[in-house]
């Protein structure tokens, strides 16, 4: 393929926190360029966000569906190739769908519908048309993430035993839905958020984390989902015991009113021989504990000789040169144009290229949130995992 690949946007239209995310990770590496969108359900706003990011008058929409009909019918030097679902959870469904059947790879926010229902159809839909589908779990996309992940695959840990993640953060502890913080007020609403508040939020990340690195699937759990703050209406708090199906245990934090706290999601993974902990705060270091010798550092770079080709696939600069959320969030996009282009072009994509999460760790997520909103609430506590 000779051209940028074309990319739409649905939601994340201006002041939109993820939708400026989104388009800064996706012009990181030149392979991709935004040439239409449908960026707010306000049309005024969907206007005004579309001429400050300099989009053609005749490609500016006011409502998704227009998007996708007229979008479809361009000629083939014209047509997108992916869009980019950006809308808060109860809107990912319907536009990913009609993107499918309209011809389009779809990119879309975790968690990615609002249901484990939706998001079997939607795979159903994927596994139809043939068509590519990432989901942003934005972690997965950090270097020393895939070193970890590696590590584990390789047997250099022996056999997993022990998975402890931690996401901790202070925004939602007071009730800032109510006072004008309009991420707070459909995060926290269960009619466009979900059946979970914090759990669907971020412990949909510790979740995904948990099972990327230790290469084992959550088989039961047992949960506990709090309400601190009075009045809110979802979780804001809580913890789950997990037992893996290789064998391993687990613990999985997540709290949005660990006051003071930032994006403090940490990761650690024990084996027979020795253990990996990696946080988002130093997301450049890992450590590699052992058990009978000194611990090793390993850091991200370019060029690094002890790292994996699934890690320095993903390093941008030379050693020394920090990295963080966005360039991991590059990563998925870049990962993905890759992909589409090796697709375009008739060959395989690399491994190191397909290396982003998709529909599988969409259904995974979303049926994570069913249990432990189910565990929480029943006496018996200790729940199956299933699909």
């Amino acid at each position: 393929m000779n051209r940028k690949l074309r990319m739409g946007m649905i939601g994340g239209g201006k002041d939109a926190f993820i939708g400026a995310i989104h388009r800064i990770a996706a012009n990181m590496d030149g392979l991709i360029e935004l040439k239409a969108g449908a960026l707010s359900i306000n049309p005024e706003v969907a206007q005004d966000s579309g001429r400050s990011l300099f989009l053609d008058e005749d490609r500016i929409y006011t409502d998704f569906k227009t998007m996708l009909e007229k979008e479809a019918a361009m000629p083939a030097d014209k047509r997108l190739d992916f869009i980019t679902i950006v809308t808060p959870n109860f809107a990912h469904f319907e536009p990913a769908m009609m993107a499918l059947d309209k011809g389009f790879h779809v990119v879309v926010e975790k968690p990615i519908t609002f249901t484990l229902d939706e998001a079997k159809q939607l795979k159903a839909k994927q596994e139809q048309t043939g068509l590519s589908l990432l989901l942003t779990h934005t972690y997965t996309g950090y270097p020393m993430v895939k070193q970890a992940k590696q590590m584990v695959k390789a047997g250099a840990l022996g056999k997993i035993r022990k998975v402890w993640v931690e996401y901790p953060q202070g925004w939602l502890s007071k009730m800032s839905e109510r006072e004008g913080n309009a991420q707070a007020a459909w995060r926290t609403d269960p009619k466009r958020s979900g059946k979970s508040g914090a759990f669907g939020d971020i412990g949909t990340h510790a979740f995904n984390l948990a099972e990327y690195i230790s290469g084992q699937k959550v088989d039961k759990l047992c949960a506990d989902l709090l309400i601190q703050v009075e009045g809110r209406m979802l979780d804001d708090d809580g913890a789950v015991l997990i037992r893996f199906d290789g064998g391993a245990a687990g613990v999985l934090q997540a709290s949005q009113v660990a006051a003071g706290e930032e994006n403090a999601l940490k990761i650690r993974v024990y084996g027979e021989k020795g253990g990996l902990e990696w946080a988002q705060h130093e997301p450049n270091t890992l450590l590699v504990k052992w058990l009978d010798k000194p611990t090793e550092i390993l850091r991200a770079g370019g060029g690094n000789p002890h790292l994996s080709s699934f890690a320095t696939h993903n390093c941008r600069t030379p050693g020394g040169h920090p990295e963080g959320y966005l360039e991991a969030f590059g990563n998925l996009y870049r990962n993905f144009a890759l992909t589409l282009q090796a697709k375009a072009d008739g060959t395989a994509p690399a491994p190191e290229a397909l290396d982003f999460p998709g529909v599988e760790e969409g259904i995974r997520g979303m049926a994570f949130i069913d249990m432990v909103v189910k565990s929480s609430a029943s006496e018996q506590k200790w729940t199956k995992f299933e699909i």
